[in-house]
Parts: structure tokens; sequence; C-alpha cells
């Protein structure tokens, strides 16, 4: 995000100073410049203070008698009415400058999501601007309603903050992934290509697994989380026909970070498009329920697994293990981590060169 900023006086000029200069120079006096437009007195010196505007007649009229243009007074009455109202709102900053210490300003600034300020008037402007709202208030309604399910499921404290912030960036990058319209069975062919490219690290293959998720219509974004967020994912329909899956970066290895995708997929595929899905631990429900059965049933079919664990003897080998996902076409840590983790067969810091760490870089919101 650029963190160019345009100059803006902490003044406003009224368009009758410039006024008053030109009849000055003109050799007229209030008086001689009314009875020359048609115009009280009083109109012509409430212009000049500023308390009245030059309307476009006015403007039309004044370019007779002084020569200069319409279009001079209409644009310096303008830029005087919008100067007025932003000073209005550089007071009104001033008392919402608490409102912007909910976010951890330094980090989304480091993140490109935020240009930096050192002022926290402009802090507050930038954060308005970054969340594309009028004011806090706005904010409030806007992000209070986006994460409704949220607030129900504990899924954060009482304040939206930082949380806010990483929901608003996976918008922004959504809204310039192009998707083709959502179809279901486009999305299930989608889902069986990425399986397979699980075997592979995946910033290596990143880039098609974002091609097959938007050409199925689905966006999938990746956002490194804020302070205090420490959320996993979040599902949720943008528009009827366009998905949105929002990853964090807190995966330090493919296991979790393949397991997250594929469990918000079958959000898309099983849940309603009012829904909204927040993946933290500790959060849990019904439907987070059914989503982890399909994601693990997808990755690995329960027959399959029963099989597998069946058979294991009571010290598995990385080798066994890598046999087994080679069979299914997917990365070895997939099964790893359900061994490690589920099921408690290999102890957490066993076998772990059979996954690889996730190190796909943030592209900032351009």
């Amino acid at each position: 995000m650029s963190t160019s900023h345009a100059y803006e006086p902490d003044y406003a000029i009224a368009p009758g100073e410039t006024l008053l200069e030109t009849i000055e120079a003109l050799d007229l006096t209030q008086k001689e410049l009314a009875q020359r437009m048609g115009r009280p007195l009083k109109t012509i010196n409430q212009i000049i203070k500023g308390t009245a505007q030059i309307m476009p007649e006015t403007s039309l009229q004044l370019e007779k008698v002084t020569g200069v243009p319409a279009s001079f007074w209409n644009n310096a009455e303008a830029n005087y009415r919008e100067s007025l109202a932003r000073l209005e709102e550089q007071k009104q900053r001033q008392s919402q400058v608490a409102w912007a210490t909910r976010f951890s300003y330094a980090t989304m600034v480091a993140l490109g999501m935020v240009p930096e300020k050192k002022s926290k008037p402009l802090r507050v402007e930038a954060l308005l601007q970054f969340f594309g709202v009028a004011s806090p208030k706005q904010w409030e309604e806007t992000y209070g309603a986006l994460c409704g399910s949220a607030r129900e499921s504990g899924a954060y404290e009482s304040d939206l903050g930082d949380f806010s912030a990483w929901l608003r960036a996976g918008e922004l990058c959504a809204r310039a992934c192009e998707c083709q319209p959502y179809e279901k069975e486009r999305w299930l062919v989608a889902l069986q290509k990425i399986r397979d490219l699980t075997q592979h690290p995946p910033a290596s293959v990143w880039q098609e697994v974002l091609q097959l998720c938007a050409g199925a219509g689905v966006a999938l974004v990746l956002v490194p989380e804020l302070p205090q967020t420490h959320v996993y994912g979040f599902t949720r329909w943008l528009t009827p026909h366009k998905a949105l899956i929002q990853l964090s970066l807190r995966y330090k290895t493919d296991d979790l970070l393949w397991f997250t995708f594929f469990h918000e997929a079958a959000h898309i595929l099983l849940h309603g498009k009012r829904d909204i899905f927040i993946e933290k631990r500790g959060v849990d429900s019904p439907k987070e329920t059914e989503a982890n059965q399909w994601a693990a049933d997808f990755l690995i079919p329960s027959k399959d697994w029963a099989r597998f664990v069946s058979d294991l003897p009571p010290k598995p080998t990385a080798a066994q293990v890598s046999a087994f996902a080679k069979g299914l076409g997917i990365a070895p840590s997939i099964p790893l981590g359900r061994l490690q983790h589920r099921e408690k067969r290999i102890p957490p810091d066993s076998f772990n060169h059979l996954k690889h760490k996730v190190d796909i870089d943030w592209k900032g919101l351009n």
C-alpha cells in the first residue's frame, strides 16, 4: 500500500477573500459590485465574509462583472466547503484516536495493509480507508455483523480489533481474485486435483491451487495473522456465486495447512451460503465436526485408514507411513499428522522429515 499522502492544510480560504481582492483591483466597492450584479449588498457582504455560498447563478453574474470565469468561482466555493468539512472531520478524528489503539497498527504497516502514520488522528483516517467505512460506528456495525457467528461461538473476545483487520485484508485480496461462477461439480473436481498436489511442497504448487479454486468459484487467500487473532481459517460466501476461503500463516507444516484447507472446502460443499465459519482452536459445533469428518474421509477414505491402522505394528516406521501415502496419492505428512495427533501412535517429534514446511510468501494487498 502506498505511503504517500497529499498535503492537507489546517485552514480554509473562503472564495470571498479572493472576490474582495478582485474587486479592489478593479476599483469597485461592494456596493458597486452589488449594483452591477443586481444582488442585494447584504448578499455580497456575506459572500465576502464566507457566510453565504457562491451559487452557480451568482458565479455567472460574477463572470460578467469581473471577467473571471464562472468555473473559477464554482471551484473556489466547492474547494472551500470541502476544506471546511475536512477540518471538521479532523476535529472528530481527535475524538476517535482511542478506537485506533484497538489495532496492531505497526504490524499492519509491516504487512503493507496501511501506510505508516505517526499521528494518531492520521492513523484513524488510514484505518477508516482500509476498512472502507466512514467512521468507527460504521466499522462496528459492519464488522460486528460480519463476525456475528464468531461472537456467538466465542472465537474472539469482546474486541474485534485485529481480527476484523485480518478479515478485511482477506476481503480485499478476494476482491482482486477473478473467479468463475461457483459450481459444485467443478469444485469437487478441483478438490480432487488439489488432493493430488498435496504430494508436493505447498509453495511449489500454490499458484496452481489458487487457479483451481478460482476456476470453481472460490477465492482462496492467504493472510498472515495479526497479534491476538490466533485464527486458522475463515469461510463465507461473498456473493451467491463466489465463496471465500481465507487461511492464515499459522501453519508451520503442510499437514495442518492441507487439512484446514479441506475442512474449509467442506463448509462450502455441505453448508449454507448464509453461514460464516471461523476456525480457532477450541471452537467446535456440529457443522465443524461434519467438516472435519468430510475432510478426513476425502483425504484418506475411512476403509483404507481402518485397514492401515489395524496392520500397523506397535512401533510404526517412516517407510510404512510413506508407502501408505504414496498408494493413496497424498502427502505423507497427512497420515503422519493423524497418527501423531489423533491416534497418538507416533510421538509428535518423530518422522517430521516427512512434512514440508509452509513457506508461502505473503504477497500483500496489491
